[in-house]
């Protein structure tokens, strides 16, 4: 009872602004109702001129709802199909996650970017937007505004994505019999789930292929969302090996993901009953929540964020978001070429 009262009146504030911002993301999903619950978060909290009475309710949104989002996203993935149709494209993913990641170490030390914000925008980059992002956050005990700023500019490059890549990929000749090599640059390319959607359905809409593109650019998506698993968990490695550099006592068991392995356990579920022919529908609800959840969970992080500060402190996290979409970009396609896709 202490903690419904405590966390009530946080929750339900959070919830009254997620609502709508979650039907606004259907309505436009180019832009996803994540970073409509962020901007109207960052609005709103401008005009509460004391958020005692909500901050342990935001608090726990904006942490632990995140985590639940996370653990949800697993119910989404059937291993066996990502590991079947993702071989093909698992070099491409590889080599993207390497480069957006070498490319935020690098532009970390040279512009000096805060280490958490580069760590956040190099993983949301190369992986999966804001669902890589919600995982790494608690790992790297990033904070909100923190988590605006990568949000925020990885929202930038998605909508940029979405909007420029198929016009992209007809001047690079990509075929346009089949929806192989788009689908695979959109799935490898793309940051977020609901650009690469939108990049993919309009490349299918240009040229009647169907769902053939989207199809393939989603099972690629997916198999890239795998790389959460590895990533946190070296992460947490590293911060251990950082703090006792530092003089303090962290222990990696005390700090470990325990919600990347309830991920994994919510994919080995949905990977089993869909073996046994239970249908993969059932699990719809489960994957609708979860992005529910993330929408909830930004709106939080978008109700503990200045964004005076966000826009003054913006330049250089968007100029190391720039240099690892392009990174990508540039890998994603060469690769392609390389292994004879496109």
């Amino acid at each position: 009872m202490n903690f419904i009262r405590k966390n009530w009146k946080g929750f339900l504030l959070c919830l009254a602004i997620s609502v709508p911002c979650w039907f606004l993301g259907q309505t436009f999903p180019i832009i996803g109702g994540p970073v409509f619950g962020i901007l109207a978060g960052m609005v709103i909290t401008l005009f509460i001129t004391d958020k005692s009475e909500f901050q342990t309710g935001i608090t726990f949104v904006s942490k632990k709802i995140l985590q639940y989002a996370v653990i949800l996203l697993g119910f989404g993935l059937n291993l066996s199909v990502i590991l079947e149709t993702g071989k093909q494209s698992l070099p491409i993913i590889i080599a993207t996650i390497s480069t957006s990641l070498i490319i935020a170490y690098l532009l970390h030390r040279l512009l000096r970017v805060p280490g958490k914000i580069s760590t956040l925008v190099g993983v949301g980059s190369s992986i999966c937007g804001g669902s890589a992002i919600a995982a790494t956050a608690p790992v790297i005990d990033a904070d909100d505004e923190e988590v605006a700023q990568a949000i925020s500019v990885i929202f930038f490059f998605n909508m940029l994505a979405a909007l420029l890549f198929p016009s992209l990929g007809a001047l690079l000749g990509f075929s346009t019999t089949n929806g192989e090599a788009f689908g695979i640059f959109a799935g490898t390319a793309v940051n977020d789930t609901s650009s690469v959607t939108a990049a993919a359905s309009t490349w299918d809409s240009l040229y009647g292929l169907g769902s053939a593109t989207l199809d393939k650019a989603v099972t690629v998506k997916l198999t890239r969302t795998l790389a959460i698993i590895p990533i946190t968990l070296v992460l947490a490695f590293m911060r251990t090996r950082s703090s006792k550099n530092e003089g303090k006592k962290i222990e990696f068991k005390k700090i470990f993901p325990m919600f990347i392995l309830y991920f994994v356990l919510a994919s080995v579920i949905t990977t089993v009953a869909t073996s046994v022919g239970v249908s993969a529908d059932i699990f719809t609800p489960l994957k609708t929540l979860s992005k529910f959840f993330i929408v909830l969970a930004m709106t939080a992080v978008g109700l503990n964020t200045n964004i005076v500060k966000l826009i003054k402190t913006g330049g250089k996290p968007l100029t190391l978001g720039f240099f690892c979409w392009i990174g990508i970009t540039v890998i994603s396609l060469l690769m392609q070429r390389l292994l004879g896709i496109w």
